[in-house]
């Protein structure tokens, strides 16, 4: 059975992960007859949104545990996760990508990925693994595999950062991805686009089923 990780930045949209995004993902692997091994960095939120009200909040979240609600528990910190046992890295998107998992979203092309995960990211690809990206996380994934092409679907803010980093963006629509052959990265822009679960799904799994053709 394969062994893919999946890479969490807490839960909701607004301040983690992607809620759909995310169980799409862990829908498609178990599907596919894949084990999704969910990790997720054991940091505070930057920050937490009420998402009834879409307002920032002054509560105080971690990361990690708000991650295993999606994961019903089954999850690790990223720190603790052997590379070597996976297959494969996938990681869902949510504004959680952005603020949690690096500053992308204040700093923009001069985000700093958290360490925990930038090592895992590089250490995933230079064995020479797929790696999927979902929504805003190709974002991160530019910073971390240089001259690698993926999507973010169509923004041109987010494509122009892409590329200040170096990477090449493509763009693309809602149920479609982009294969960075090369460089083994597979993207789609789900709830970068959406706007509805049911084309945000068809994405997700063909990006799920790409990034397991590529494994050995």
């Amino acid at each position: 059975m394969k062994k893919v990780g999946v890479i969490l930045s807490g839960c909701g949209y607004l301040d983690g992960a992607e809620v759909h995004e995310a169980v799409l993902t862990l829908l498609a692997l178990d599907e596919a007859g894949a084990e999704a091994v969910c990790m997720a960095p054991d940091i505070p939120q930057r920050q937490v949104t009420n998402h009834l009200t879409g307002e920032t909040t002054s509560e105080s979240r971690n990361v990690l545990v708000e991650s295993a609600r999606i994961a019903r528990g089954r999850i690790q910190d990223v720190a603790q996760v052997d590379a070597t046992g996976l297959d494969a890295l996938i990681l869902p998107g949510g504004f959680g990508a952005a603020l949690n998992l690096s500053d992308f979203a204040l700093a923009g092309a001069q985000q700093e990925p958290n360490p925990d995960v930038a090592r895992m990211v590089q250490a995933v690809h230079e064995a020479g693994k797929p790696i999927g990206a979902i929504c805003i996380a190709p974002a991160l994934i530019a910073k971390l595999i240089p001259g690698v092409k993926l999507t973010i679907g169509n923004d041109q803010g987010t494509a122009h950062a892409i590329e200040e980093m170096g990477g090449q963006h493509e763009a693309c629509t809602v149920q479609n991805i982009v294969i960075d052959g090369s460089k083994r990265v597979v993207s789609t822009p789900a709830y970068m686009l959406g706007p509805w679960i049911k084309e945000v799904a068809v994405g997700i799994r063909a990006c799920v089923e790409a990034v397991l053709a590529q494994t050995a």
